[in-house]
């Protein structure tokens, strides 16, 4: 069927309205306080729903149905997973960030251990985070290419281009405001998808209840006890909690979120609802998956990718207008997505490295700073879409792989800071390089399935944290007591 005039207006509409509203923020912005914490002034709902949309991407959208369509269900697994991290970053991270006046997550990581260690962990987020958000701004190219039959790269530029724009201008605010807008819209254009394709097979769910019951694609638990298989019930609540106890408390990107609430009561809320937000969120993803495959009822392999079979779906099967509508709905996830990491990875560069130890500046000086280091990342991370382009497969387990190699070295140091008293600077800097490497070898020259990654990372950097830490204490007192200076 195509995209008609119709289809391209909403989607232009779209577009220009989005970057017209997150400008309405630009004059709100003085202060380094109100460009990357909005002034901590936004209220736990939207922080939530924010939250929501910081890690949903495009990817999430078309590759979860994708997954579906292959497998099953069992990818909510690893979302129960979600919901027990975010239990744990409440009761043990979320108080020690609001014990001071702190911008980055990286900056509790100064207060226990010391520069040396916070430079370092500041530092592989920027390039992991950059990385992973590489490989989601590349998606954006997959749904592009098959609505228009453009360019991926000429896709790649726009959205990124009208990202900036209002990330620039508006700050953390402006990526709060647009992130409520957005995820309302990418979610309501899901569940009218979701309705269409009900109307569309025949026999309504009575029927894709028949044929996915029969492929099994119904089934949400696997209890077998098998290591080797990424989506099993223990892989899904353990990896899932060691992951998201990860990227929802040691990364900048959501961190950032949460230091925006107006206190550490609100911050909880907003994480916490937001979790159930995501429950709800990826079983209508896995749902609408399920459901292409009652209605195709081909090999994905006839699509060449799975993330390439919604996509195909909107265009091909959905009236004209609805099929605009979900066009504009995956970009909406894109931009608040990408506006979350440009704004994220900003602050930890000028916060924790351009700003940090120097002479004091005024705050038009910092804004400067602020808004170059948001326009170079932009560039970055064009640059590495770019690169992504034709080189991942199924590109929701890419991003989740790249973002867990660090993972587990970033929570074993935190967790090193906050439960332990013994533990030291050396020593955190040695069990974190041994965890990322870890977690490297893992990704790179094993089987091992990416859910396992972050929780063995995390336990080889806090082990070998605390062990090389209590032994250099015991060497230090050693040397004091035999008089060595």
């Amino acid at each position: 069927m195509g995209l008609n005039q119709l289809d391209l207006a909403i989607i232009a509409l779209y577009l220009a309205g989005i970057t017209l509203f997150g400008l309405r923020f630009r004059k709100r912005q003085r202060s380094l306080r109100d460009y990357f914490l909005a002034d901590r002034n936004i209220p736990w709902w939207a922080i939530a729903l924010s939250i929501v949309a910081a890690e949903t991407s495009t990817l999430t959208i078309i590759s979860i149905p994708g997954l579906a369509y292959d497998t099953n269900l069992t990818f909510l697994q690893v979302v129960l997973g979600y919901l027990a991290g975010r239990v744990i970053i409440s009761f043990v991270l979320l108080p020690q960030y609001f014990r001071g006046d702190l911008y980055t997550a990286y900056e509790l990581i100064e207060r226990r251990f010391g520069p040396r260690l916070r430079s370092l962990t500041a530092g592989l987020f920027l390039v992991t985070r950059a990385a992973a958000e590489g490989v989601r701004v590349y998606a954006v190219s997959i749904v592009v290419a098959i609505a228009l039959g453009t360019g991926e790269i000429a896709s790649i530029a726009i959205i990124t281009a009208l990202t900036l724009i209002y990330t620039f201008e508006g700050g953390l605010a402006a990526v709060i405001w647009t992130d409520v807008v957005q995820t309302v819209i990418y979610v309501g254009g899901t569940v009218v998808g979701l309705f269409t394709i009900l109307h569309l097979v025949p026999g309504g769910w009575t029927a894709i209840h028949g044929v996915a019951e029969s492929a099994g694609k119904l089934r949400v638990f696997d209890f077998t006890p098998d290591f080797w298989k990424p989506y099993t019930f223990w892989a899904g609540l353990v990896g899932g909690a060691f992951l998201t106890t990860a990227s929802h408390g040691t990364d900048q990107l959501i961190v950032q979120r949460l230091l925006a609430a107006r206190n550490q009561r609100e911050s909880v809320t907003a994480l916490l609802s937001s979790g159930i937000a995501i429950l709800f969120q990826f079983a209508l993803f896995l749902l609408v998956g399920v459901m292409l495959f009652a209605f195709y009822r081909v090999p994905s392999a006839n699509f060449v990718k799975p993330d390439r079979i919604y996509p195909t779906f909107i265009v091909s099967q959905m009236p004209h207008g609805i099929s605009g509508l979900l066009i504009a709905a995956i970009l909406a996830a894109a931009m608040s997505n990408l506006s979350a990491a440009l704004n994220s990875l900003s602050s930890s560069s000028v916060i924790d490295f351009y700003l940090h130890n120097r002479q004091p500046v005024d705050d038009h000086r910092k804004m400067q700073f602020a808004r170059i280091a948001t326009f170079i990342w932009a560039l970055v991370l064009f640059g590495l879409a770019v690169l992504a382009l034709h080189k991942v497969g199924r590109v929701v387990e890419v991003g989740l792989q790249i973002a867990s190699v660090a993972y587990g070295a970033l929570l074993g140091v935190f967790l090193l800071g906050v439960l332990t008293k013994r533990a030291n600077q050396q020593g955190a800097i040695i069990g974190m390089l041994c965890g990322f490497a870890v977690e490297l070898y893992l990704w790179l020259w094993t089987r091992v399935p990416w859910t396992w990654w972050v929780a063995i990372g995390t336990t080889v950097t806090f082990t070998l944290g605390w062990v090389t830490s209590t032994f250099l204490g015991t060497a230090l007192r050693e040397d004091k007591k035999g008089g060595i200076p």
